[in-house]
């Protein structure tokens, strides 16, 4: 069986590949796939973040961790996109963040004579320089920096007996 997977690259223009890939596969064969498809050169740190349908991100799958947590190389793609588990999320190269949203469109059967993966359909460049990302927390909280705090004017605080 091979996926028919859809990776849009979070940019201002449309930067997309459609590629087919076998349902076997794990994860780390498709972060492979994702940066040669799109041009990189593979050597960055990676996740793969498991999405729901509004695009939230998820459980992290990382290409390395330190525990024992999942890893791309031991997740296979018939486990992650199955029931209604469709969607991921990936960033590739984390001082820079590219950001990819990755899309099961559909399964197929596979073709005798077609060496997956197979780039099936390729839209638009890389822009040189990754966009600007803003990450807000849950809940936005604002904190104004020019605000004292009463606890820290309340100290007793005595510079000479510090050391």
């Amino acid at each position: 069986m091979i996926f028919r997977i859809r990776i849009i690259l979070d940019v201002e223009a449309d930067v997309l590949r459609d590629i087919e890939i076998e349902a076997k596969c794990t994860l780390k064969n498709l972060h492979e796939v994702i940066t040669k498809s799109f041009g990189f050169l593979g050597n960055e740190l990676a996740s793969f973040y498991e999405s729901d349908k509004d695009w939230k991100q998820g459980k992290e799958l990382p290409l390395f961790s330190i525990d024992d947590n999942a890893t791309m190389e031991n997740e296979k793609l018939d486990q992650i996109f199955k029931g209604s588990q469709k969607r991921l999320i990936y960033v590739y190269d984390f001082l820079n963040m590219w950001t990819f949203y990755v899309e099961l469109k559909e399964s197929g059967e596979i073709i005798s004579g077609v060496n997956y993966p197979n780039l099936i359909h390729s839209q638009g460049d890389v822009p040189e320089n990754p966009p600007d990302k803003k990450f807000q927390t849950d809940g936005d909280l604002l904190f104004d920096d020019n605000q004292e705090n009463e606890e820290d004017t309340n100290l007793d605080y005595d510079e000479d007996s510090f050391y």
